[in-house]
């Protein structure tokens, strides 16, 4: 979010400086690895519009910088009929249809229990696999290009509001790193992730009930012969299995002869001290229960996922972004992005340039004109509203 948000400064003008915790395009945070979706298919309705924006601006950015960050699939959304969210998802996507006989449909990978108690749809433009690191990379790469400065293993450790003589006019804000520096500029967007609630209380004293979740990525080898069937090119879906567990996956493509399909969630975790050898075997058996159920002809799940990637999902209580000014001292000085619930990359560019627009402008003009309505992701609506257990979320 914040490289989109630097190269959507840059390109209005702006001098814009990047500052990244850690090494440029590291893998501690939740934006790296080689694949993320994108899909249209989501039951609140707010989503769709800005979905429809962030695809634009992938593409421009991509005829921009001339590279290739975004492979379109079909977007295959199934699970119980009596999931309120799976029916409101499929009603919510655009050209979404359902499917009589799934087993028809890309050599007969998926099952799904006999009977009436299941449904399936499918959308034929409405889902993609975004490269995570190589998009990073170009925000920061075009950034750079309309003239922001970019630097790595500079950590952000307060914001402060900006003193001016008596009599002046205009605020701002003064930046500090842990090492001693400090940078001044007139306006700062956070976008920090899972460190978002560390910062942003000790800054403002404001308490964002960001929660981050240790989540880890699997990918499960193809059985021999069926590798064409998941393949992207041949046009398997990215999915997303409604109910219990909750899982999406994406067609073989970055790792041949793999398959990435995952469990949407985990243990709440501490950003800066997580167990990088925390035990995942109850997670993975999950998965591995669903692919024997529903994906057994096509996906082999002895000995367990082939490769783990840990990760990290930032949690609201209602899994809706934060983006809005930090308000109180710092008025419309600060913006903050944060919050993305697992779900937030596919619409990075979008993101980033309302945080741009609002960090500049006072308002989010481009989303307004999206028919994007911002009133669902302010930082008080969760007044009264407490984080409780992460794992109700």
């Amino acid at each position: 979010m914040g490289s989109c948000a630097a190269h959507a400064a840059s390109s209005r003008g702006a001098r814009v400086l990047l500052l990244e915790r850690f090494d440029l395009l590291h893998h501690l945070g939740s934006s790296h690895g080689a694949s993320r979706t994108i899909r249209d298919a989501y039951p609140k309705p707010q989503y769709p519009p800005m979905v429809s924006l962030a695809r634009r601006l992938w593409h421009d950015a991509e005829a921009e910088s001339g590279c290739r960050v975004l492979t379109p699939a079909p977007q295959l959304s199934l699970g119980p009929r009596g999931n309120t969210a799976l029916m409101s998802t499929i009603k919510n996507a655009a050209g979404a249809e359902e499917v009589a006989d799934l087993t028809q449909r890309w050599g007969g990978a998926f099952r799904v229990p006999p009977g009436d108690g299941w449904v399936a749809a499918v959308s034929e433009r409405g889902g993609g696999v975004l490269n995570a690191t190589k998009a990073v990379a170009m925000f920061q790469a075009l950034a750079a290009k309309k003239g922001a400065v970019v630097t790595d293993n500079t950590e952000v450790v307060d914001i402060i509001r900006k003193r001016r003589p008596a009599g002046e006019q205009g605020g701002g804000v003064v930046v500090r790193t842990s090492s001693g520096e400090e940078f001044r500029a007139a306006k700062c967007v956070v976008t920090v992730g899972a460190w978002t609630s560390k910062l942003v209380r000790s800054v403002s004293g404001v308490d964002l009930p960001v929660q981050p979740l240790h989540t880890t990525v699997m990918y499960w080898r193809i059985k021999p012969g069926k590798e064409r069937d998941l393949a992207a090119d041949s046009g398997f879906p990215t999915f997303s299995c409604y109910g219990d567990p909750h899982l999406y996956g994406t067609p073989a493509l970055e790792l041949p002869g793999l398959v990435k399909i995952n469990y949407d969630g985990g243990p709440p975790c501490d950003p800066d001290r997580r167990d990088w050898a925390a035990s995942d075997d109850e997670v993975a058996q999950r998965v591995a229960r669903w692919i024997e159920e529903v994906m057994p002809d096509h996906v082999d799940t002895a000995g367990g996922p082939v490769v783990r990637q840990p990760c990290m999902y930032s949690m609201t209580p209602d899994k809706d972004f934060v983006i809005d000014f930090i308000g109180g001292e710092f008025g419309e000085d600060v913006v903050v992005g944060a919050g993305f619930s697992g779900h937030g990359f596919k619409m990075g560019p979008a993101v980033g340039t309302i945080l741009a627009e609002m960090a500049i402008d006072g308002k989010g003009r481009t989303a307004e004109a999206a028919g994007i309505e911002l009133g669902h992701f302010r930082i008080n609506r969760f007044d009264g509203n407490p984080m409780g257990n992460a794992k109700d979320h």
